[in-house]
């Protein structure tokens, strides 16, 4: 199995309690269905089709901050 990981390479346990968490809870999954799909189809039924936003980065928190400055309203 270190063959296949690359020698040295740091392996990360599978994520067991996080994809049976999303597939049993979060889809409502019934045990059969959940164990029946393919890593493709759980992969799409838990959204990783959906498009992915761009990196926010500290450039375009910077111009948020400018275009839209954190100011107390005046009383009235």
């Amino acid at each position: 199995m270190r063959a296949a990981a690359g020698e040295g390479a740091a392996v990360t346990p599978f994520p067991w309690a996080r994809v049976m968490h999303t597939g049993l809870c979060l889809l409502r999954l019934s045990p059969k269905d959940f164990w029946a799909l393919t890593p493709r189809e759980f992969f799409a039924a838990s959204g990783g089709l959906l498009p992915r936003a761009p990196a926010f980065s500290r450039d375009g928190l910077d111009a948020l901050m400018r275009d839209f400055p954190d100011v107390a309203p005046s009383g009235g």
